[in-house]
């Protein structure tokens, strides 16, 4: 390189990239260590879960604090890559012996943290879906990391694993911190059931509903020391089965093929929010909802024969292609109320 020509001196390039890169990741670890800061003494797992994912006791917990773990994950991210593009050069960079420690402490801290926010989440990168060099991309410019298994189930969700290989290997498949703590446990898949049902929750409203409350009484139950911990896991594991196959034990058998006519059954038993506290359910009082005397069974078999009778292509969000759809359910149901709380059911069937 001529100098004399106005080329850069390589050792200047060098010291310039390690101050940027010095200040890059004194920033990213100051960020975590601000966003971290409110997690309550002693910040182990289960403090951690309580401040990303909240109360497993208030439904609503769970999604209102996505924003918050989306920006630990960016803010973790940041950091990863800060810390790669110096790793070879702390020394020169500044950092002094104890201070490399001490980053290299809080690298893995942070990192074991998002690995257990996203297992208590559900939220944890499923890479089934990446082919093998989207892997390799994702390993070495996301994670900052040589790819490495958490456990033999690292590539299936929580929910997944309780159902093909039992409650006893989903708990061996969480992190190290989270299997020592039984309450992060019990949160941990708590929080994996509660997000299936908000995800779900179009899908079955009645069913997922029934759910949920299923899923705040076990929680209440732990809480109030009523069960102990092995009776928990036996109940979560049997709630998991339930929400993860979409249908109940008492699902007639000649419906339970077809997702649509279960969530039809399950929502044709039950009461129109708009109805009166109490109302008999559509089999033991049809009149309640102006509609001829037959079971629910036998109406969800109809409104399902209907819309694949005369549901049009392509017919979502199309105003003149829903009204076909809804006038068929007209003629069943002879309510409007009902025909709009039918419909979204209908509308959520990726089947129809």
């Amino acid at each position: 390189l001529d100098h004399s020509a106005g080329g850069a001196d390589p050792q200047v390039l060098l010291q310039d990239r390690l101050v940027k890169g010095r200040e890059r990741l004194d920033n990213a670890i100051e960020a975590l260590v601000l966003l971290c800061e409110p997690i309550a003494p002693p910040q182990d797992e289960l403090a951690c879960i309580h401040y990303f994912c909240g109360n497993t006791e208030l439904a609503a917990d769970l999604k209102e604090l996505e924003p918050q773990r989306a920006v630990l994950y960016k803010a973790v991210a940041m950091m990863l890559r800060s810390y790669a593009n110096i790793a070879d050069d702390l020394e020169r960079a500044g950092y002094r012996a104890d201070q490399i420690v001490r980053i290299k402490n809080q690298r893995g801290y942070y990192l074991d943290m998002r690995e257990t926010i996203r297992r208590a989440s559900g939220e944890n990168l499923d890479l089934k879906a990446y082919e093998a060099d989207m892997r390799h991309l994702i390993d070495t410019y996301i994670e900052a990391d040589a790819a490495r298994p958490i456990s033999n189930f690292a590539d299936v969700g929580l929910l997944d694993v309780i159902v093909h290989r039992g409650i006893d290997a989903a708990v061996g498949s969480l992190p190290e911190g989270v299997k020592r703590n039984r309450d992060a446990v019990a949160e941990t898949i708590e929080n994996n059931i509660r997000r299936t049902i908000i995800r779900d929750q179009l899908n079955d409203p009645a069913f997922y509903e029934k759910m949920s409350s299923l899923l705040d009484e076990i929680i209440a139950d732990r809480k109030a020391k009523a069960i102990d911990y092995e009776m928990h896991l036996r109940q979560v594991a049997e709630l998991a089965q339930r929400v993860v196959s979409g249908q109940a034990d008492d699902t007639p058998a000649e419906i339970k093929h077809s997702p649509g006519m279960r969530a039809l059954y399950n929502n044709l038993r039950q009461p129109a929010p708009d109805a009166a506290q109490q109302t008999p359910k559509i089999a033991e009082q049809p009149e309640a909802y102006n509609v001829p005397p037959r079971s629910a069974l036998q109406l969800a078999k109809e409104i399902d024969a209907a819309v694949r009778e005369f549901a049009p292509d392509d017919w979502r969000d199309v105003q003149a292609r829903e009204l076909t759809i809804k006038q068929a359910l007209y003629a069943l149901l002879n309510d409007e109320g009902e025909v709009h709380r039918i419909f979204q059911v209908i509308k959520a069937q990726s089947e129809y």
